[in-house]
């Protein structure tokens, strides 16, 4: 089973963004719990909705199940959070397990990506389900994004990795054999050929960017002219 903790609205224009938070609190929780992932959802950007830069929240994917563990595991991103408030934000914490995340909640999520939506609706879904849900400062506008993220990670088709195994730690120019050994299933081109040989072009100083497809983590590449190079998709 999995655990889900989703945090959204933690960061001001010019400080550390949410996913550098969510990584911390991966490796907060990681201290008594497996960590699998941490990923990003693209939410929707509207002048009407208040955002830092991308308008995204980002969820860490726990390998844990059971009340007591999704409590502690709660206590401990909301610890972390807390100790790194950024005055101007307005965080929002949730935790879910994957066999509590309903198709409403789902829907919520995939709603998120495309309408705006309140405060009340995140509050009412996490009240009739077994969510748990807090605002941590500011207006708390965050327990949308919070709630939306649990939706799109339970599907295990949205979004994009942020960390997961040795992927974040390999920056620049890989070769694909590397990237599968180091926590990646798949290195697929874009129309579809499976790549397990051959250099993975990429920004120096960065990592590549693999997505969730049907609960494996897949890496997209292009063929430019006979050179491969890493995709970023949201």
């Amino acid at each position: 089973m999995t655990i889900f903790l989703a945090v959204d609205d933690t960061d001001v224009e010019g400080s550390r963004g949410t996913g550098r938070l969510a990584r911390a609190v991966g490796q907060a929780v990681s201290r008594d719990y497996p960590v699998f992932a941490v990923t990003r959802h693209q939410l929707y950007v509207h002048p009407d909705i208040p955002y830092t830069s991308h308008n995204s929240c980002a969820v860490v994917h726990i390998l844990a199940g059971g009340d007591a563990a999704a409590k502690e595991i709660f206590d401990t991103g909301k610890e972390v959070v807390l100790g790194d408030f950024i005055e101007g934000s307005d965080p929002g914490i949730a935790v879910a397990a994957s066999d509590a995340i309903t198709p409403a909640i789902v829907a919520f999520g995939f709603d998120a990506k495309r309408v705006i939506l309140t405060q009340e609706k995140a509050r009412t879904l996490a009240m009739n389900s077994t969510i748990r849900l807090e605002g941590l400062g500011g207006t708390e506008d965050g327990v949308i994004g919070a709630v939306a993220g649990l939706g799109l990670a339970s599907t295990g088709y949205d979004g994009r990795f942020l960390s997961c195994g040795r992927v974040r730690d390999m920056t620049g120019p890989q070769e694909a054999c590397d990237l599968l050994e180091a926590g990646i299933d798949d290195v697929l081109t874009m129309d579809g050929r499976r790549i397990d040989q051959g250099r993975i072009m990429v920004e120096e100083g960065k990592s590549v960017k693999p997505c969730p497809v049907n609960g494996r983590v897949v890496l997209f590449v292009e063929d430019r002219e006979g050179t491969l190079h890493a995709v970023k998709r949201d």
